[in-house]
């Protein structure tokens, strides 16, 4: 079996994180017609930016630039993190939903800190 990464979407960072934009997608689509062009693009545009941070760091060349890239991509998932407390905070979406998304918002976070541990190493 080969597992070698051959594409950015070959990462699990890239994967997990892709399932979470997707989710927000749809998530989104329930919320007030008035909050298409605030809090909904906000966060699809948070959401969107992990895996497009990922995606860019997975091509540089040097690892500096590719853990750089990485950490912007934490910061999206730390920014969607802000995003969902504020959807829950005005019952856009339940308790039970904002634990639920906040937890695979954590579970990329870690998922990229080890990706830019295994960068570091190879550095």
């Amino acid at each position: 079996m080969n597992n070698k990464i051959k594409n950015f979407t070959d990462l699990n960072a890239w994967q997990e994180g892709h399932k979470l934009v997707l989710l927000i997608y749809q998530i989104t689509k329930n919320f007030p017609q008035e909050e298409k062009f605030g809090l909904v693009a906000q966060m699809r545009r948070a959401a969107v930016s992990i895996t497009s941070n990922i995606a860019e760091g997975f091509s540089r060349q040097s690892y500096a630039d590719k853990i750089r890239f990485y950490f912007m991509s934490q910061g999206s998932v730390t920014e969607l993190q802000n995003q969902l407390i504020i959807a829950k905070d005005l019952n856009y979406i339940s308790e039970k939903e904002s634990e639920d998304i906040i937890q695979k918002t954590v579970d990329v976070h870690k998922i990229i800190n080890g990706l830019i541990k295994a960068s570091k190493n190879y550095s």
